[in-house]
């Protein structure tokens, strides 16, 4: 369990039971909250793709993008959407998913499932799929079994302006201009299923990859994205083929540093490897909630201990934190293939996802990115889909009353914390973060970890001035409550009324299990 206090946090002795002081240093602001924080993730893994964003009611009829996904998706303003993987990127060979679907060669998912796909859902359908949804692609290429060739012809074929053989072949399948992809994945978990690599191994490869991915016109430079180490020593050190993540960290910037321009951490929530216990998403104790809250809480002081390593190289931060993989890890749910990763999401999922999102947003300073695993169907999914039927959960209405920290101004906070204690462990109750928009909306998101109890908090507002606020909670009866197709709405946010606003201090009474969403105008 947790050995020292969050840097976010301030536990005073003697507290528990009284109320709990914040302060929002409006006059401090200094980040932005990357839009990219609030990214998502998109694998050919179970059900994301085929039967998720890519559906057909039956085995004659042809695919297509599902029109309520893309709307639903919308809503919450998402920026972005990484692609093909995760694990799949580095078996994934991309001329098999282009030209007329009916040609392109069918594979066996070996990783997932070993279910057979037809490529019918390949570089075309996915821009097509983030121009839908408003968002920027994210592209992650081959390098555990690919070649620098074959990367840097992808990277051509989605961004050449015309003239070269390759531009002349996208326009040939529908596409006369460039894609405009940006930002590009150099492999995927390299030090394990990207190519079991140690860190000074993959530092050549991303060096020479990298070299390859010129730019394609003035405007029209490549965002490299370097894999960072899996971030949980604990985890890592089970698996010694993983090595050291704060070693791996330190080994791409001192020997690729300058040829980076985002590192990808990955971190998951309750994350065990295959065929070993991750416990039930829906059917759990207050001891499960209790260990799920720590671990999550976890990731803020593991992005204070790899940052620190990359200011050493990067003084001023050009280089993004990226958190390409975040969410919470259970069993797949019974009946269902146990590699489709398909599971429920409950009050406890959206708690994990909110402490996360706050967390990211106060250290927008190194942070730039973060994707969710995964968007429909997969491990901690937005949307879950049961042929023609979809349902939010609870995950989603956490991103939707979040979504207005996307590029707004962070506001430094102050937490003097209570405490949330389980069977003699303790950890914080509570995580808040804030921020300014640029019609000068402030928005603050809660926490409250403690399924019991609810929190008093006295929130100071310094260097600003409002005159009302309103609000969203989103919590319910039981720790375990999720919705279903069955009953869609049992998690759902709902008005707050626990807010009151006198001068430039907003009491707020957040309940047990709680995340809450105040804006202040």
């Amino acid at each position: 369990m947790r050995t020292m206090v969050s840097l976010l946090f301030l536990t005073l002795p003697g507290l528990a039971g009284a109320q709990t002081r914040v302060v929002v240093n409006a006059d401090l602001a200094e980040h932005t909250i990357n839009r990219h924080i609030y990214g998502h993730f998109a694998e050919h893994l179970g059900r994301d793709i085929y039967d998720g964003f890519w559906y057909r009611p039956d085995a004659n009829s042809e695919y297509r993008l599902r029109d309520d996904i893309i709307e639903a998706l919308r809503a919450v303003e998402i920026p972005n959407v990484r692609w093909p993987g995760g694990c799949f990127a580095d078996y994934y060979h991309w001329r098999d998913g282009i030209g007329p679907a009916s040609e392109r060669p069918r594979m066996v998912n070996t990783l997932w499932g070993g279910v057979t796909e037809d490529n019918s859902f390949g570089t075309h359908e996915f821009m097509e799929l983030v121009e839908r949804l408003g968002a920027e692609p994210i592209v992650v290429g081959n390098v555990g079994s690919g070649t620098v060739e074959e990367m840097a012809d992808w990277w051509e074929y989605v961004n050449h302006p015309g003239g070269s053989a390759l531009a002349d072949e996208r326009a040939a399948n529908g596409h006369p201009d460039p894609f405009g992809v940006r930002f590009w994945g150099v492999g995927n978990e390299s030090w394990g299923c990207g190519g079991s690599m140690t860190a000074d191994h993959y530092a050549d490869q991303y060096r020479r990859f990298a070299t390859f991915l010129r730019p394609m016109s003035p405007d029209n430079r490549a965002f490299r994205i370097a894999a960072g180490p899996y971030m949980d020593r604990r985890l890592a050190t089970e698996r010694e083929n993983w090595g050291d993540p704060y070693e791996w960290t330190e080994t791409m910037m001192r020997e690729a540093g300058h040829m980076i321009d985002g590192l990808d951490y990955h971190y998951y929530t309750f994350a065990r490897l295959f065929g070993a216990e991750s416990g039930s998403a829906t059917e759990y104790t207050e001891q499960e909630w209790f260990v799920a809250m720590d671990l999550a809480l976890d990731v803020d002081e593991l992005i204070t201990r790899h940052a620190s390593i990359m200011d050493r190289y990067d003084p001023d931060k050009r280089v993004w934190m990226i958190i390409g993989e975040w969410g919470i890890w259970h069993d797949a749910e019974p009946g269902t293939p146990p590699r489709f990763l398909y599971q429920q999401s409950t009050v406890r999922d959206a708690v994990v996802a909110g402490i996360h999102l706050n967390v990211f947003n106060n250290h927008a300073d190194r942070v730039r990115m973060a994707n969710l695993a995964q968007t429909i169907n997969v491990i901690q999914a937005m949307i879950l889909t049961r042929g023609e039927e979809m349902i939010l959960t609870p995950t989603y209405h956490v991103f939707d009353m979040f979504k207005g920290h996307q590029d707004a101004t962070l506001l430094p906070i102050h937490v003097e914390e209570t405490e949330y204690t389980y069977d003699g462990e303790t950890i914080p109750a509570v995580t808040v973060s804030a921020s300014r928009d640029e019609n000068g909306v402030v928005l603050i998101t809660l926490t409250n970890q403690d399924p019991n109890r609810g929190r008093s908090l006295e929130i100071h507002l310094r260097g600003m001035e409002a005159s009302r606020a309103t609000g969203r909670v989103l919590t319910s009866g039981a720790m375990q409550h999720h919705n279903t197709f069955d009953r869609p709405d049992v998690v759902v946010p709902a008005a707050f009324d626990g807010a009151r606003l006198q001068g430039a201090t907003l009491t707020v009474e957040l309940p047990s299990k709680s995340v809450v969403a105040l804006e202040l105008r």
